[in-house]
């Protein structure tokens, strides 16, 4: 079969069979037709070692857009859609390279970003409450900081999913995995505050303000879109002058290292982030372990 045709097939049994998201999928699918153009008509049943390495090395030249060089760990998942391509045509009888053999070079870890309370105290306030706005945007980072919500999760939530009685929701996350998501008081409190002066009929929970009124289908198209919701944790983040370039993300990384600070297991960390892998969670324990600043405050003699 075609090269083409295979990858096609590839993707619908993620799309089938692995239930794999929509994103990921387009993902899998840009990464597959570069690696297709760049090995032409040749027959996948002929793939070296050599000609792995080969790609590496366009891959490694390879211009954006903007003008940018692919960064290392980009670079990897074109290799790593490379690899799970393979393994499927394999496991389908196809003739190929064993994936086994494609070694993934190391990458430098990047930093966990994250923000103590006190910083987080500071981002919220920024919100000017006073206007419908500041409410919305008070209640998002609110809620983001209780939940750990992804910005994807956090933008299709409707008014009616939320219950502020019992302090919890459902949510469809990444590779259509269902969790329970609980919210603290706080921000339960400021949710069901933004929720009172709404005044519209929309469906979403968080609606835009700016460009023109929409409201057919239930103001879908009035939905807050997670460009948006960056754009609106970037501006707080400026003006509370925060030390750390925080992003929508580094609210869930702040949500993980405040339960572990405070004593909750890495398994309930791990079910309520949606995490299908413990290994996942467990960046988080090597900057959260009491025990590791204890031997430091016993053992060094810096300390008094």
């Amino acid at each position: 079969m075609e090269l083409p045709r295979l990858i096609d097939d590839f993707l619908e049994y993620l799309e089938i069979e692995k239930n794999c998201s929509k994103l990921t999928i387009r993902d899998y699918r840009h990464y597959l037709e570069v690696f297709r153009d760049w090995y032409g008509e040749r027959n996948i049943a002929n793939l070296t070692l050599g000609d792995v390495r080969k790609y590496r090395v366009f891959l490694a030249n390879r211009i954006d857009n903007h003008g940018n060089g692919l960064a290392r760990v980009t670079q990897n998942y074109y290799v790593i859609a490379l690899r799970s391509f393979l393994r499927y045509l394999i496991k389908n009888d196809h003739q190929t390279l064993e994936p086994s053999k494609i070694d993934l070079p190391k990458t430098v870890s990047r930093s966990l970003k994250f923000l103590a309370k006190d910083q987080v105290d500071r981002l919220v306030t920024q919100a000017d409450t006073n206007k419908e706005e500041g409410l919305r945007d008070r209640a998002i980072l609110e809620l983001l900081f209780s939940t750990g919500l992804r910005v994807s999760e956090l933008v299709g939530l409707n008014k009616e999913k939320i219950n502020l009685e019992r302090r919890e929701f459902g949510v469809i996350g990444k590779g259509q995995r269902s969790r329970i998501v609980f919210i603290s008081d706080r921000a339960a409190e400021w949710v069901k505050k933004y929720l009172e002066k709404r005044e519209d009929p929309y469906y979403p929970l968080f609606i835009r303000y700016s460009g023109a009124e929409i409201p057919e289908n239930n103001g879908e198209r009035m939905r807050l879109t997670a460009r948006s919701v960056e754009r609106i944790v970037k501006k707080y983040v400026r003006s509370s002058r925060l030390p750390v370039d925080a992003t929508v993300h580094t609210l869930r990384h702040s949500f993980a290292t405040d339960l572990l600070s405070n004593g909750a297991d890495l398994r309930s960390v791990q079910e309520m982030l949606g995490h299908k892998n413990i290994a996942t969670t467990q960046i988080y324990t090597h900057i959260t372990n009491p025990q590791l600043r204890n031997v430091h405050k016993t053992f060094h003699s810096g300390n008094k």
